[in-house]
């Protein structure tokens, strides 16, 4: 397979990146969600220019997006992300590639922070997050039941260091 590049996410990509998220899903370690939003929903939510798609082949292998944290104007530079990757595709730094594209983009347009919340798990997601420059602020223990069962949420941020 050919060496992933990335662009903007559109909406011609709606179908393949509902399935990558639907596959995180069913993996049971993405999120308390079980099925995919519809892609009006998605789109709805998260903001537009800051979607990025891994791409190898002609074929979406990954996905990363923001949603705001807040309406508030004082929160207008957080911003919480989701990054969804092809099971497939796992292991080829696709994760990576997705994440360095966002943490670009959101600095380019003065985000200062962006947070996320992981189970723990979900290793592999910790361990590329910790790599990009991420850290655990804490843990939120028996947060909410998913698949009949209590689930903690390791919640992380990045604080940009050239955005004040």
């Amino acid at each position: 397979m050919a060496e992933a590049t990335l662009r903007p996410m559109s909406p011609g990509d709606a179908d393949r990146i509902l399935a990558i998220y639907q596959l995180g899903l069913d993996g049971g370690n993405a999120s308390f969600e079980v099925t995919a939003p519809t892609w009006a929903a998605f789109d709805a939510t998260r903001l537009a220019a800051h979607r990025f798609v891994a791409v190898a082949d002609g074929l979406a292998l990954g996905w990363v997006a923001v949603a705001p944290t807040s309406s508030r104007p004082v929160y207008a530079g957080v911003v919480e992300h989701s990054i969804y990757v092809d099971p497939v595709a796992q292991g080829r730094g696709i994760g990576r590639l997705l994440l360095d594209a966002l943490i670009t983009s959101t600095e380019t347009a003065g985000i200062w922070t962006i947070q996320s919340g992981i189970f723990p798990e979900n290793t592999a997601s910790l361990a590329l997050h910790r790599r990009a420059g991420f850290r655990v602020i804490g843990v939120r223990e028996r947060i909410g039941r998913h698949h009949d069962r209590w689930r903690d949420v390791v919640l992380l941020e990045r604080r940009s260091p050239s955005v004040a």
